[in-house]
């Protein structure tokens, strides 16, 4: 990319950081390693500018380093563990019962209060759930792209994100008015 087509640092801060934060404070769970997380990747951003191929959108680049920094916290914080892929979960898999929760985060989205519920439930999600879930279904990664910044199998990213969405299913039943229940 020539040094013309480079955009200004100061713009893309300005744009992006907000987007960039929320994404960190998802995916870490904690407001003082979100700051972090914004704050290496608009230095790497800033750092490797003049590098950037445009190959993808601007913000799907920044988005892809700010993702990678954040994994990587956690990886050193806090160790993401594998989880056991069974053979009762492929077979919920098969059956498509992982996908009866796949639209809550857009269902619950319209309404403040439903929005700060979802992300309580989010947070009371083990973090190897959690991470997936955020990634495939809130940042809307491929299975392929999720599994890659994990460096897990495409199978075990299906199986937690399977877990995660049964889990907030559970979490969120009493909201739900197909379920009977009043909220």
């Amino acid at each position: 990319m020539s040094n013309s087509a480079v955009p200004d640092i100061s713009d893309l801060v300005r744009e992006y950081s907000g987007r960039i934060y929320g994404l960190a404070l998802r995916l870490t769970q904690n407001r003082q390693d979100a700051e972090d997380v914004l704050q290496e990747t608009f230095i790497k951003v800033m750092q490797s500018l003049d590098s950037f191929e445009g190959r993808s959108a601007i913000y799907t680049w920044i988005h892809r380093i700010a993702t990678n920094i954040a994994l990587g916290k956690l990886r050193r914080l806090r160790s993401i563990p594998d989880v056991d892929i069974a053979p009762e979960d492929f077979e919920e898999l098969a059956a498509g019962n992982s996908e009866t929760s796949a639209n809550y985060w857009h269902d619950l989205e319209d309404s403040e209060f439903l929005r700060e519920t979802m992300d309580r439930a989010i947070s009371q999600v083990p973090e190897p759930l959690r991470v997936v879930f955020i990634l495939r279904d809130v940042e809307g990664l491929s299975t392929k792209e999720t599994a890659d910044f994990l460096e897990i199998t495409p199978a075990n990213v299906k199986v937690r994100l399977m877990r995660a969405r049964i889990q907030l299913r559970n979490r969120l039943a009493h909201l739900h008015p197909s379920t009977g229940a009043r909220a």
